[in-house]
């Protein structure tokens, strides 16, 4: 090898390669060999992504960098990995069992024409986990899962890419002599490039189907599937164009900082866990997080944990509260010191949990849910005669929560609840409508 000249990008002392003897495989991974020398990369500059599948033992035999992932997510890797750095060459070898896991990465990949290559090695089966068919099954094909005859047609992975925006798209076998120099070409190509590379599986389709090189060319014949380049147009490569557009924003964050400096003290000496149960809709998690700013501008430590049904609007919303005078970071279920339950949908999630609170805890309920098995102290709250909406209920009771207990001063409550001046005046109603709960 000459000064400045690779010869190879294979580290040598791994070989030999470790597929099966036929397997088209060897034949891909010596062609983007060749097509790297071609190009003479910096091999500090390459990445080569893959994921589960036998395509993805190759990784690790070339001297460049390697990321090695979940079945059918190579590609998501590859395009968080050339968001991060524009300026790689990010190479994916993905089976074609992959791209029908991931074919909704694959997709997005494409029609953001995203800087990276893909190379399928399409060998029509899953070959590593025993020879089921794939989204590219060709038509009568018998494999592990369809002994009497695939009855599917297959994906046309070009087409697919290439109708979503691909900026170089092509098809071949792993027998094609040109291979390595189009393989130069889509890294070359700066915007989403996939070749679809034919081989055969000695280990199961091959076996299964007596099929060989001829075969495998009159099939994609027969199904009307292209040869060569088939799409190619250049556009606008997604890392860069993303940079671009938010040139101006660099160093900036992405939202304003909003420090919350104490401004009031607490008299509490022992963390304090409080529990806020209510319906989803309610507005239960907004109050929380207002109530764990009115404990931070007191010099306190507040950590929140939200739990709510998928649907978000109807079900059951509670809110884990821990304050402390010392870091707090955990937040568990299990009863809490104080517990406010509003809504049938709150009393209903926390039954459990008020049955099980200790004769030191305190529960502030409305007065409608009532009674309730419990041992905790039991404080009603009276919602019949408010006119606020059931919305700004949750502030409502953890001001008087506060009232009642003390835990900081309502005062800081206020402020927090300001903090938002479309939604000052409301919220600071509510708290002065809570303060009348406990009379």
């Amino acid at each position: 090898m000459t000064a400045g000249t690779r010869t190879t990008y294979l580290n040598e002392a791994l070989l030999p390669l470790p597929f099966c003897p036929g397997c088209g495989h060897s034949a891909i991974v010596r062609h983007l060999d060749a097509a790297l020398v071609q190009l003479q990369l910096d091999p500090r500059q390459v990445v080569l992504v893959t994921d589960i599948g036998c395509q993805g033992l190759a990784d690790c035999y070339f001297d460049t960098n390697a990321f090695h992932g979940l079945h059918g997510r190579s590609i998501t890797y590859a395009t968080g990995i050339k968001l991060a750095n524009p300026d790689l060459k990010v190479i994916v070898l993905i089976g074609d069992g992959g791209t029908g896991i991931g074919g909704h990465h694959l997709l997005n990949a494409a029609r953001r024409n995203i800087g990276i290559t893909v190379l399928v090695f399409n060998n029509l089966n899953f070959g590593m986990t025993g020879g089921e068919h794939s989204v590219t099954t060709p038509p009568g094909a018998r494999t592990a899962t369809t002994r009497q005859g695939h009855l599917e047609r297959p994906l046309d992975l070009c087409a697919t890419v290439g109708v979503n925006g691909a900026g170089f798209v092509a098809r071949t076998t792993a027998y094609d002599k040109q291979l390595p120099a189009l393989i130069a070409q889509a890294i070359q190509h700066d915007g989403f490039a996939l070749i679809d590379i034919w081989e055969l599986c000695t280990a199961y389709f091959v076996e299964h189907n007596r099929f060989n090189r001829a075969l495998l060319e009159q099939t994609m014949a027969d199904l009307g599937f292209g040869t060569g380049i088939l799409y190619q147009h250049d556009g606008p490569e997604y890392s860069r164009a993303y940079r671009d557009a938010l040139r101006d924003q660099r160093g900036q964050p992405v939202m304003p900082p909003q420090p919350l400096v104490p401004r009031y003290s607490s008299p509490l000496t022992a963390p304090c866990h409080i529990a806020l149960a209510g319906a989803a809709g309610a507005k239960i998690g907004s109050a929380a997080a207002i109530f764990c700013q009115g404990a931070v501008l007191s010099g306190l430590w507040a950590t929140q944990r939200s739990d709510y049904p998928v649907t978000v609007r109807s079900g059951h919303s509670v809110a884990d509260i821990v304050l402390s005078q010392d870091d707090a970071f955990h937040v568990d279920t299990t009863p809490p010191d104080l517990m406010v339950v509003l809504f049938s949908e709150g009393l209903k999630k926390e039954r459990g949990r008020i049955a099980h609170l200790s004769a030191k805890a305190t529960l502030l309920i409305d007065a409608a849910l009532l009674p309730v098995q419990t041992a905790a102290r039991v404080v009603p709250l009276d919602f019949s005669t408010t006119r606020q909406k059931k919305e700004t209920w949750a502030l409502m009771a953890l001001a008087a929560l506060l009232e009642h207990t003390g835990l900081y001063p309502l005062e800081a409550f206020r402020e927090a609840a300001a903090l938002r001046p479309a939604f000052a005046e409301a919220n600071l109603a509510a708290i002065e409508a809570g303060l009348t709960l406990l009379t």
